[in-house]
């Protein structure tokens, strides 16, 4: 068994939220702490990481209508854990969540190891969709 477990149902403090973003660099989000605890309530699907002595180690969310779409919002791991399946683990579950729905769309930073990352999921980048190529649009505030 790996050195961590998931859950979907587990109670998360704003600290241990906090701390995981901040192991990542995802400033951002940190700087507004109430903002993004509010966005990790509500969105409509969470799971999470926790290492053998109880840390929280990773995070992904989703927001999705159930139906079509899936918009994988974060998926995130301490730093300290990657490369031991855990984000793979994360995505796993959100994808098994939601394997009814058409689209599952993610908007994610360029960096190599990311893409490659997204890539081994099945994910495909941009224009690169089979039947028929789309075209994907985003405005960030």
């Amino acid at each position: 068994m790996p050195p961590f477990r998931f859950s979907t149902s587990a109670v998360i403090s704003n600290d241990a939220v906090l701390a995981l973003y901040e192991s990542v660099g995802w400033s951002a989000y940190a700087s507004n702490p109430e903002l993004l605890c509010r966005a990790i309530k509500d969105s409509s699907f969470v799971v999470t990481a926790w290492s053998e002595d109880g840390r929280l180690i990773g995070l992904a969310r989703a927001v999705s209508d159930d139906a079509t779409i899936c918009y994988v919002q974060d998926i995130l791991v301490n730093p300290d854990f990657q490369g031991a399946g855990v984000g793979r683990g994360l995505f796993a579950q959100v994808t098994e969540r939601y394997q009814h729905v058409r689209q599952t769309v993610l908007i994610t930073d360029d960096q190599p190891k990311q893409r490659a990352f997204y890539e081994s999921m099945g994910l495909a980048e941009g224009s690169n969709f089979a039947p028929e190529p789309i075209r994907v649009f985003a405005r960030f505030r």
